[in-house]
C-alpha cells in the first residue's frame, strides 16, 4: 500500500531524501534568473531601473501560489496536488526562453513562481509525519535540500550560461521537472487530509489565522526582513561582481558556490530548536545578516581582500537566512496539524513578498547609487527586524 500511515510518525530516510531533493530542484526555479539579470535584460529590453523585476515577478507568482494553491494541501490528496502544480512550472520554464519582449517574459516568470510552490506542499510532509520531539530535525533535513537548491541555483545557472547561454538554463530545468513528475508519481506516498472546511472557507480563514496568531505574524515578519536582504544581495551582487571586479559568468558561478556553505545552518538550527534555543538563535541570525553587509565595506581599496570579504558575506547571510527559516517553520508547524498547510502558505507568502520587495528595491538602489546605496538598504532590514525582535516576550 502506497499510503503513509500518519500515526506511525517514523519517516524513512529514503523519503526524507526524496522530499529534500525534490524541494531543492523545484525551488531552484525561483533563483536561476538572479545572476542572469544582465543577459535577460539585454534579450528582453528591460531597463536597468526595472531589472530587479526579473526576479520580483517570479517571487510574486510564488507568493500568489502560496496563498491560493498551498492551502489546497489541507483539502486535496497531496501527491496529486504537487504534480498538478508542477505542470504550471513546466509551462513557464518553456515559455521564458522563447520570450522576445518584457511582457511575455514576466508572464513566464509568474508561472514559474506559481508552479514552484509545489515545494511548499512537500515541506510540511515531513512535519506531518514526524513526532513533535523530532519535528525540528525532520524539517531541518528537508530544508537542507531546499536551501541547497536555492543556493546552488545561482552558480549553476551562471555556469550553464557561460557555456550554453541563458536560455539553456530554463530548457534544462523544464526537462528536470518532467522527470521529477514521473519520479514523484511513482515514489511519493499519498497523503489524504481530513478536511472539515471548503476551499472558500479555507481562503477566508487565512485572514483570521494571520490576525489571531501572534507567533505566525512575528515569524513571518522576521523571515520577510531577512529574505528581503537576501534577495537584494543576490540580485545586485552578480552585477557588481561583473562591473567592479570584472568577473565573467563562470567566475560569478564560483562565487555563488561559496554561499552554499550557508546551508549547513539549517539542520543545526533544527536540532537546536528542538532543544529550546529558538529565541537566542533568531537574534544571532539578525546579527549575522547585518554583519554580512557591513563586511563588504571593509578593505575596499584592496580588490583581492574585498572579493574575499564579499564571499564571507555571502556565507554569513545565507547562514542567517537558512537557519532562521528552519526556526520559523519549526515554530509555526507546532500550531496544529489541521491548519498546517494554510499556516505554511501564509508564512511563506509573507516572507516571499519580503523577498520580492528586496529584489525590486535592490535593482532600483543599484541603478541609483550602486552597491553603497543597495548595501545600506540591505543592512537596514535585519536591523529593523532585530528592533522588533527585542519586543518579543521571552
Amino acid at each position: 500500500m502506497n499510503t503513509v500511515k500518519m500515526e506511525e510518525k517514523k519517516i524513512p530516510r529514503s523519503l526524507i531524501l526524496l522530499l529534500a531533493v525534490s524541494c531543492g530542484l523545484i525551488v531552484a526555479n525561483l533563483y536561476y534568473s538572479q545572476p542572469l539579470v544582465g543577459p535577460i535584460r539585454e534579450a528582453t529590453g528591460i531597463s536597468a531601473g526595472l531589472s530587479g523585476l526579473i526576479v520580483t515577478m517570479t517571487q510574486l507568482g510564488y507568493a500568489a501560489g502560496l496563498l491560493f494553491l498551498v492551502p489546497l494541501s489541507d483539502l486535496m490528496e497531496n501527491r496529486r496536488l504537487t504534480i498538478s502544480i508542477l505542470f504550471i512550472a513546466i509551462i513557464g520554464l518553456v515559455v521564458a526562453p522563447m520570450a522576445k519582449n518584457t511582457g511575455l517574459f514576466f508572464v513566464a516568470a509568474i508561472l514559474i513562481g506559481i508552479g514552484s510552490v509545489a515545494a511548499q506542499v512537500l515541506v510540511p510532509f515531513a512535519a506531518h509525519l514526524a513526532s513533535p520531539k523530532e519535528r525540528g530535525k525532520a524539517i531541518g533535513n528537508v530544508m537542507s535540500g531546499l536551501l541547497l537548491g536555492i543556493m546552488l541555483a545561482r552558480p549553476t545557472s551562471s555556469l550553464i550560461t557561460g557555456y550554453l547561454g541563458w536560455k539553456a538554463v530554463f530548457y534544462l530545468s523544464a526537462v528536470i521537472m518532467i522527470v521529477l513528475v514521473i519520479v514523484l508519481n511513482k515514489l511519493l506516498p499519498k497523503r489524504n487530509p481530513n478536511p472539515t472546511d471548503s476551499y472558500q472557507s479555507i481562503l477566508i480563514s487565512l485572514w483570521h489565522l494571520i490576525s489571531s496568531i501572534p507567533l505566525l505574524r512575528r515569524r513571518a515578519f522576521y523571515q520577510a526582513a531577512l529574505f528581503g536582504s537576501f534577495s537584494l544581495f543576490w540580485t545586485v551582487v552578480p552585477l557588481y561582481l561583473s562591473q567592479h571586479f570584472n568577473l565573467n559568468q563562470k567566475e560569478i558561478a564560483l562565487f555563488g558556490f561559496a554561499g552554499v556553505a550557508g546551508a549547513v545552518a539549517a539542520p543545526i538550527a533544527g536540532r537546536l530548536a528542538d532543544r529550546g534555543y529558538s529565541r537566542v538563535l533568531t537574534g544571532i541570525a539578525f546579527f549575522l545578516a547585518a554583519c554580512s553587509f557591513a563586511l563588504t565595506h571593509v578593505f575596499t581599496g584592496n580588490k583581492e581582500v574585498s572579493l574575499f570579504l564579499f564571499c564571507a558575506a555571502a556565507i554569513l547571510l545565507d547562514m542567517a537566512v537558512s537557519g532562521n527559516l528552519v526556526l520559523g517553520q519549526q515554530a509555526i508547524y507546532s500550531l496544529g496539524d489541521e491548519i498546517r498547510g494554510r499556516v505554511n502558505g501564509l508564512f511563506m507568502a509573507v516572507f516571499f513578498l519580503g523577498g520580492a520587495a528586496g529584489s525590486a528595491l535592490g535593482g532600483w538602489a543599484y541603478a541609483q547609487g550602486s552597491w553603497n546605496l543597495a548595501s545600506i538598504l540591505g543592512l537596514s532590514l535585519p536591523v529593523f527586524a532585530f528592533l522588533y525582535y527585542l519586543k518579543e516576550k521571552k
